[in-house]
Parts: C-alpha cells; structure tokens; sequence
C-alpha cells in the first residue's frame, strides 16, 4: 500500500496539499479537462478511480495521513525555525545587493507555500564561463542552508540541477523539475513552467505580452550579475 501511496503523489509525501481536492486536481492531466471541461467531474472520477495514475486515496486515507505527517513534522520541530534572511550577522544593502533585499523580503511567504519564486540569473562562473539557468527558490530553500547567501559569504549561480541551466562555453544544457513546477520545452513559446497545484503556465519569454495568470515579472537592476528577473507566481487557492 505503501509504494502505491507514493505512486498517487508523484514519489512525494502530502505536504504539498492543502486540500484533498488539491490531491485530486494534481492527478488531473491537461487531455482530462479537454475532454471533460469540468473541473469538478475529473476530480470526481479522480476519487472514484477511473483518472490519475497508482492507488487514489480516499478521503478519509488523505486525512488520516495529512494528520500523521503533520504529527512528525511537530515533533522534529523542537523551536520555532528562524528565516535565514533574519540572522544576527544579516546585513543588506540594498544598493549594492537588490537580489538579495528581493529574496530576503519573499523567504518567509515562499517557504510556507503562498508564493513561488523563479529566479532568472545570467552571469559568469568561477571559470570565466557565462552561465545561465532558472531556479526554483523554493527548491533551493529546502535543499540547502542560505545563511551563508544572506550573509554575502555564498554566491547565488544556477546549477544543473535547478529547473534549467546553460553554460554558454561548453554549451551544456540541463533541465531538471521540481516539487513545484514542470519544464516544459515549446517549440513556439521556448521554456515554459508549470506549476504542479495550479496548473498555471509561467511563460519567461521577455518578448511575451504577459508571463502568465497570477505571475508577476520583476526585472532586477543589479551590479552584481549580468541579468537578473524574478518571476512571482501566487497559486490559486479555493475557498
């Protein structure tokens, strides 16, 4: 039952749910609302089996397990977590370091889920190498400590494990998703992400008329890299 549990959610846990119609709606595949046109429906057929891949859970199984993780969670939790960006040695300047102020001011809100963050930095490496690439900030907040970034002891880069990456020396091109978005490659549109509770497609194309529903694009004026935008994506929460 188990290995069916994490087939249902992708290989995730729960977490990333705030609803059981949000765990519904993420098994919900763009062919199933172009043949159905009702939302409400595919969650339904969602429920009863017939859409998503492995063992759908059924509600009270969701429940049960939502109340069991958030039961772990509290007891790995032994004091409140403080924000990397609130560090006694955090001092920044918001002349000379605008990413960072930027970041600093969207930790809190990305970190408990009621924005996601994509980062768009061009700039060379430690080899001389200019390098591109897409981050997930949410991703980079789970996976590693960024004190040391708010701190100006780390440098932020791409890497080839974020959502995209190209070193325009070798030409070596990575793409990689995420808990919170997808990569897709359009033929027409180029990059594209997707959110994986919403759906919604982020579109990082500069020459587009938008960047997407509920996507805001915030160009950064920065000494410190080559290029620099930000790209705030709210997700769409039901009342």
């Amino acid at each position: 039952m188990a290995s069916a549990d994490m087939d249902a959610v992708g290989g995730a846990g729960l977490e990333q749910f705030a609803s059981y119609e949000d765990y519904l709606e993420s098994q919900i595949s763009d062919t199933d609302m172009y043949y159905l046109q009702d939302e409400d429906m595919a969650r339904q057929l969602v429920e009863l089996g017939y859409r998503g891949t492995g063992e759908t859970l059924k509600r009270e199984e969701f429940t049960a397990r939502k109340e069991a993780e958030r039961a772990r969670a509290s007891r790995r939790v032994e004091a409140p977590k403080r924000l990397s960006s609130a560090g006694d040695e955090v001092d920044i300047d918001p002349v000379t370091q605008p990413l960072l102020l930027e970041l600093a001011q969207r930790e809190e809100l990305v970190r408990n889920g009621k924005l996601t963050t994509i980062i768009f930095i061009r700039d060379k490496n430690a080899k001389g190498q200019e390098v591109s690439g897409y981050i997930d900030y949410a991703h980079r907040l789970k996976s590693e400590d960024w004190a040391p970034y708010f701190e100006g002891k780390k440098r932020l880069m791409p890497r080839p494990t974020d959502l995209s990456y190209f070193n325009w020396g070798t030409l070596k091109i990575c793409c990689a998703p995420t808990a919170s978005f997808q990569v897709i490659a359009d033929s027409e549109s180029g990059l594209l992400f997707k959110n994986k509770r919403d759906r919604k497609v982020i579109n990082v194309d500069p020459q587009a008329p938008s960047p997407g529903d509920n996507t805001r694009r915030i160009e950064i004026k920065t000494a410190e890299y080559t290029q620099v935008v930000l790209f705030d994506h709210r997700t769409r929460r039901k009342t």
